[in-house]
Parts: structure tokens; sequence; C-alpha cells
């Protein structure tokens, strides 16, 4: 397993009001070893919080970026960085 990283991911498209949060969260925790959350954004994105193995965070952005996510996803943009923690587990916000 890899260094523990952090990925943030700004998700665009019909979103919000479609279960998006609460199946990122189930598809975290179907992962495993993620921490992190998931928040609604006043301009219609979604923003993905997750620290764990890089693995598992790129698998979480597969996902994210896949025709199996809830409503339209029409582009996912994502950065890297050094995980800060402060999470136990993957939220919903």
């Amino acid at each position: 397993m890899s260094a523990d990283v952090r990925m943030t991911a700004w998700v665009r498209g019909v979103v919000q009001g479609v279960g998006f949060r609460w199946f990122t969260r189930a598809r975290a925790l179907e992962i495993g070893g993620l921490s992190g959350f998931a928040a609604n954004l006043g301009d219609g994105r979604v923003q993905i919080v997750a620290e764990g193995p890089r693995e598992r965070c790129q698998e979480l952005l597969e996902w994210l970026r896949s025709d199996d996510t809830p409503g339209r996803v029409t582009g996912v943009t994502e950065i890297w960085d050094e995980p800060r923690g402060g999470y136990h587990s993957f939220a919903i916000r």
C-alpha cells in the first residue's frame, strides 16, 4: 500500500439533489481506508475530500468519473496534496 495522500475533487453537472453525496460516502466506505467528506457547494458542484492510500483515492476518483454515479457528471477536477488528518470517517456535509 502506498503512502497516504489527500485528494480534493470538484464534481460538475447535475450532482445535487440526486443522492450524490450519499452514494459517494457509500463508495468511499466500500473502498475502505478512506476518510474525508462530500459537500454541496453553492455553485451546484459537489466537493469531495478523501484521505488515505493513493490507490484507494484513485479508485474513488475513477468512480466519480464513471457512468455509475447518480445524476449526470459533466466534469471532475482534482488536486493531490499531503494529508492533513482530522477526519475519523467519511462524512456527508
